[in-house]
C-alpha cells in the first residue's frame, strides 16, 4: 500500500510540473505571429465581391440560395472546398466565390448554379487553388 501512495504521489507531481510549465509559458505556442494563409484574399474579396451579409434578404433570393447550395452539397464529386464556396444571390443574380480544387469544379458548381438561374444569370469568381 505504501507504494502505490508513493507513486500516485510521484505521479501527481509530474503532472502538476507539467501543468506549471505549460501555464507559464513554457510551452507557449504563438498563433498571433502567424497569419492564415488566405487573410490578404479575404480582405480583397470582402472589398470588390459581394458577400451573403450585404445581398438582398428578399424570399426568392433566399430560395434560390437554398436551390444552389442543395445543388453543390449533393453533388458527392466535389471537395470540401467546393461544397464551402460562397453563393450571394441578389435579384436573382447568383454570384459564385472562392476557392475549388480544379477546373472540373468550377464547371460543377457553375452547373449547380445555373440549374436552378439559367446560364445567364450567374457570375463565375470561383478560383482554382491547388
Amino acid at each position: 500500500m505504501w507504494r502505490a501512495v508513493c507513486i500516485t504521489k510521484r505521479t501527481m507531481r509530474k503532472q502538476l510540473f507539467i501543468a506549471a510549465v505549460l501555464a507559464f509559458g513554457g510551452c507557449k505556442a504563438k498563433s498571433s505571429d502567424v497569419a492564415a494563409d488566405n487573410t490578404q484574399k479575404n480582405d480583397r474579396d470582402h472589398a470588390a465581391v459581394p458577400t451573403a451579409d450585404n445581398s438582398a434578404k428578399s424570399g426568392t433570393d433566399e430560395e434560390i440560395t437554398q436551390k444552389v447550395r442543395k445543388g453543390v452539397m449533393n453533388d458527392d464529386t466535389l471537395s470540401t472546398t467546393a461544397h464551402n464556396c460562397k453563393i450571394v444571390v441578389d435579384k436573382g443574380v447568383v454570384t459564385l466565390v472562392g476557392p475549388v480544387k480544379s477546373q472540373d469544379e468550377v464547371t460543377r458548381v457553375v452547373a449547380a448554379a445555373s440549374a436552378v438561374v439559367g446560364d445567364a444569370n450567374v457570375v463565375n469568381k470561383l478560383e482554382i487553388t491547388n
